[in-house]
């Protein structure tokens, strides 16, 4: 067969054989692989339409197209091939327990709670670890992912369980979805009064596709129009069938809030761990586990939950956790105590890391800091070119002048910043997923853990992209930079919010914002008690005008008594008015609310909506 020519060089022609590339290669990986001049690559690449450099990471469509016209299979090796091959090349076997059966020794369970939004997993996790999580989170979702340790008796025998505390709304499916591969057993969510929900059904999927046992819990069973047998039923028609319904699901019917029949929820989840799994690992090896949750700590640097699975970890254990590595410089457990070691399945907060492993990146304990390095630099740049390699979007150069003419292509670029990897990894995800037609691409420039830094401003002001920052402000004098170069930058607390706005601005739906202007106050000089209208203040109007009808809040000694209070009747003299202006004095009468008292200060204001600039 004829190798092709470009430009009178002659290219090697293959004969179907099998290339492996990894994700994001470059043409100069290619050419490597086949012995060719990468730039003679370029040129067969032009030619086919596509205007590439030699050491730009191409998408995996691209390397295809670019072997079918050389007559080369291309095979496109994934991350987590890539990886075991890595490790492999460093003599090390991760997801193995070393040893024999006499090895192994018994570990606890490792459970995900999941389920609907508002179907009470925090509440449940609350009840179990008898500690207020709720009280901390925004909008009542949880922010974080923990992992926390229980015990419980079971036929007399005390029994540990762990339970990673997963993200409840469906924005986090990426994280239920890694949530799950790192758990033996999955405890689904449901309400007794609002029974089988769509993220009921998505999240009993995940369980499905990650291969773990479920055990119920019906929550709720103590609200008015609950209805356990129901919940029973529905579940049925998904392939969860209740004991006593001949099936092999355990059901237990509990109020997280009374915290009823938590114990016989433990006590299913160790029973059902019993029966269908067999928990055990070696403990008397190197460590190796996942991480769960990480973020940046202003007083400790880089900090990751990590999960061990199996081996002991120790402090002073050199680790890579996906591309950080370090030394264990010392671990707490969920209680914050200092621990020395830490056995499978104990979750530990580890502190030494170099930078913020991402949520389920692996953990490995290796000999030496050098081997720790030369793994995690290798794991950064594969991760590098991959991205690249999303990024680059595919444009012919037949379709690209009809694009840019018809302006057909228009795109919103995200600059993310959270306090957590786990969640900015989960925003990304969703708002990746986001559709919105065919006329308008997403398209995230980077993401990170920390503050909105000056670099982010500068990256979004040569963009045009739009600043998320996700529980984090910006820092120093990037606030600053940002107003002054007409950066939009965008603070959230709560991760449906974000999707909710990015979603309505790509469909120019974008509701008002409105804010509170204040219309005036009034100073109570006396208090007119009326067996028909009850208190009435008798003011003088000391700013602005109030008016009837308008919202108010009572201030007494500096401090806001009542809020989302109404002016229902405005009086001069014997006469009804709408409105009372500065200077003049009056009666006011707040209809239902009495508890009033001379020197308060009644303040009113209304929503007024805010331009865009």
């Amino acid at each position: 067969m004829q190798a092709p020519s470009v430009g009178g060089v002659m290219l090697p022609r293959g004969g179907g054989e099998v290339i492996r590339l990894s994700r994001g290669a470059s043409l100069t990986d290619f050419a490597e692989k086949i012995g060719a001049n990468p730039a003679s690559l370029v040129a067969v690449m032009m030619n086919l339409g596509e205007m590439v450099t030699a050491t730009q990471s191409v998408s995996d469509d691209t390397l295809q197209m670019l072997g079918d016209e050389m007559n080369y299979t291309v095979q496109i090796v994934s991350p987590e091939e890539e990886d075991r091959e890595l490790l492999e090349s460093f003599d090390i076997e991760f997801g193995e327990d070393e040893g024999g059966e006499e090895a192994l020794v018994s570990r606890p369970p490792v459970v995900t709670v999941m389920g609907h939004v508002d179907h009470g997993k925090t509440r449940l996790l609350d009840a179990i670890r008898k500690t207020n999580v709720v009280a901390g989170e925004a909008g009542g979702i949880t922010q974080h992912i923990g992992a926390y340790q229980v015990g419980t008796e079971v036929n007399g025998e005390e029994r540990r369980i762990t339970f990673i505390d997963t993200p409840g709304h469906e924005a986090f499916t990426a994280m239920r979805a890694r949530g799950a591969k790192s758990t033996d057993i999955a405890i689904l969510v449901v309400a007794a009064n609002d029974g089988v929900m769509p993220q009921t059904i998505e999240a009993l999927n995940h369980a499905k596709a990650a291969g773990v046992p479920i055990v119920v819990a019906v929550n709720k069973i103590d609200v008015e129009g609950a209805d356990p047998t129901k919940v029973r039923g529905q579940l049925t028609e998904f392939g969860l069938v209740a004991e006593e319904y001949g099936g092999d699901t355990m059901f237990v019917d509990i109020s997280a809030k009374q915290g009823l029949h938590i114990d016989s929820l433990l006590e299913a989840v160790v029973l059902t761990a019993d029966a269908s799994l067999d928990l055990r690992a070696n403990p008397n090896q190197d460590a190796q586990g996942i991480a769960i949750e990480s973020h940046l700590d202003r007083g400790r640097g880089a900090v990751s939950t990590v999960l061990v699975q199996r081996g002991t970890l120790r402090i002073g254990d050199t680790v890579v956790v996906g591309d950080a590595y370090g030394r264990v410089r010392a671990m707490l457990d969920d209680k914050g105590n200092n621990v020395e070691e830490a056995t499978p399945s104990t979750p530990v907060l580890v502190l030494g890391l170099t930078n913020v492993p991402g949520a389920g990146d692996n953990l490995l304990v290796v000999d030496e800091d050098r081997t720790a390095r030369q793994i995690a630099e290798k794991r950064a740049a594969r991760e590098r070119n991959a991205a690249f390699a999303k990024r680059v979007r595919r444009v012919s150069l037949e379709d690209l002048d009809k694009v840019l003419k018809a302006g057909l292509v228009q795109e919103l670029n995200l600059i993310i910043k959270g306090d957590a990897s786990g969640a900015v990894e989960a925003l990304e995800a969703s708002l990746l997923q986001l559709d919105v037609g065919e006329e308008v691409d997403i398209r995230v420039l980077h993401r990170g853990v920390g503050a909105v830094t000056e670099s982010d401003i500068d990256l979004a002001m040569g963009s045009d992209a739009i600043v998320i920052g996700y529980n984090v402000r910006a820092a120093g004098r990037a606030a600053q930079m940002a107003e002054r170069e007409g950066v939009d930058v965008r603070y959230y607390s709560v991760i449906y919010q974000a999707i909710e706005e990015i979603e309505a601005a790509l469909k120019g739906l974008l509701k008002p914002e409105y804010e509170e202007v204040e219309l005036g106050t009034a100073e109570i000089r006396e208090v007119f008690r009326s067996s028909k209208l009850g208190n009435i203040a008798g003011v003088l109007i000391r700013s602005g005008e109030v008016k009837r009808n308008t919202k108010a809040r009572l201030v007494r000694d500096g401090k806001v008594i009542a809020e989302d209070l109404t002016i229902h009747g405005l009086r001069r003299f014997k006469d009804d008015v709408t409105e009372i202006r500065e200077g003049f004095e009056g009666g006011i009468n707040l209809g239902n609310f009495n508890d009033i008292k001379i020197d308060d200060v009644i303040a009113t204001y209304e929503m007024r909506e805010k331009p865009r600039g």
